[in-house]
């Protein structure tokens, strides 16, 4: 399970690079399955192999001129403010026994995988979904739109915060819409409100959780991760990313279902 697990890793990282997200959406999943991580430990650790992740994802999109540095400290404050209090503050102050179904009892770790299952399953209808336009290319004279820009950051912040994904695409679609970004320029910057966001976020954990923490895993899993983005933008010159994204949403979705039948069925009875 762990060679299985350092694989996983792997893959992690050749999704970002070559199809831009959706590979910090598995990140949880094979820390609490292939790992064997208690689910709170998880979300932190998958903060930090993002938030590396994306920083080197994002230094050649910069290079490029793909990241627009306005838009990303625009829409990245709100959202690092929103994943540092979510760490620092709102997951510690959930109760251990949050509610009982019958004779269910739903814990802070079976929620946060509830929650985590319920964002894969959202991020691969987006992804199966995604009808990219390349009209959207073209220069649009900039408008942000403050109140909506605030609103969506903090939103993905939090959801970050609770979960420890990257919320790429959520992101994207609102650099989109509420700041005309056109869709390259907003792949890129999106990397770079990842890397931020994710980072900070972790630090928030810190103080809680350092003494509990692998940080020879984390390394590994964390190196891995990059060195699959290096091996998913080689081949991103050979293989349409594009293409691959639909079936890899259908991936996404069937490990979301999964594991919500996995917390509700095949759990219960068990220490839950």
């Amino acid at each position: 399970m762990i060679l299985l697990g350092y694989l996983a890793s792997i893959v992690i990282g050749i999704s970002l690079g070559l199809i831009g997200g959706g590979g910090s959406i598995l990140t949880v999943p094979v820390l609490v399955y292939l790992f064997k991580l208690e689910p709170m430990l998880a979300t932190a650790y998958s903060l930090f192999i993002v938030g590396t992740s994306s920083l080197v994802g994002a230094y050649p999109k910069y290079k490029q001129g793909s990241i627009n540095l306005k838009t990303a400290i625009v829409f990245g404050a709100p959202s690092i403010v929103a994943v540092f209090a979510t760490r620092k503050f709102i997951v510690p102050a959930i109760p251990e026994e949050v509610f009982s179904i019958g004779e269910f009892m739903v814990t802070k770790s079976v929620l946060m995988m509830l929650l985590f299952a319920v964002l894969m399953v959202a991020a691969s209808v987006s992804m199966i979904l995604d009808k990219k336009s390349h009209s959207e290319e073209k220069e649009i004279e900039q408008v942000f739109n403050y109140p909506l820009i605030i609103i969506e950051g903090s939103v993905v912040g939090v959801l970050t915060g609770l979960v420890g994904a990257g919320g790429g695409f959520l992101i994207i679609p609102a650099l989109v819409m509420l700041s005309k970004l056109p869709m390259k320029m907003a792949v890129g910057t999106s990397l770079l409100i990842i890397a931020a966001k994710s980072l900070i976020g972790f630090t928030g954990d810190l103080s809680e959780n350092a003494a509990k923490m692998d940080w020879m895993l984390l390394g590994t899993v964390s190196a891995l991760a990059i060195g699959g983005i290096f091996i998913g933008n080689w081949l991103s010159k050979s293989i349409d990313g594009n293409k691959l994204k639909k079936g890899f949403g259908w991936f996404v979705l069937v490990m979301g279902i999964y594991i919500i039948l996995d917390q509700f069925f095949l759990k219960t009875g068990s220490d839950h």
